[in-house]
């Protein structure tokens, strides 16, 4: 969920970040899959602090394509 003001509105280019965990389930996958998706650039990811890497959201959603 974004992030709110006190009047209970989205934040205006407020980004949600997730972690590759919420992001496994997030796309219903393996956080392994996650993983690779980053490894093979289809996914970008950002570090957070020393070991922690987090997605985009938005990102996810540019993953999924219809078939």
């Amino acid at each position: 969920m974004p992030s709110l003001r006190r009047t209970g509105q989205p934040i205006p280019g407020d980004k949600h970040w997730m972690t590759l965990q919420e992001a496994a389930v997030y796309i219903a996958t393996s956080v392994k899959t996650v993983r690779r998706r980053i490894a093979s650039g289809d996914l970008p990811a950002y570090v957070c602090g020393k070991r922690g890497l987090r997605v985009l959201r938005e990102d996810l959603d540019n993953l999924m394509r219809p078939v």
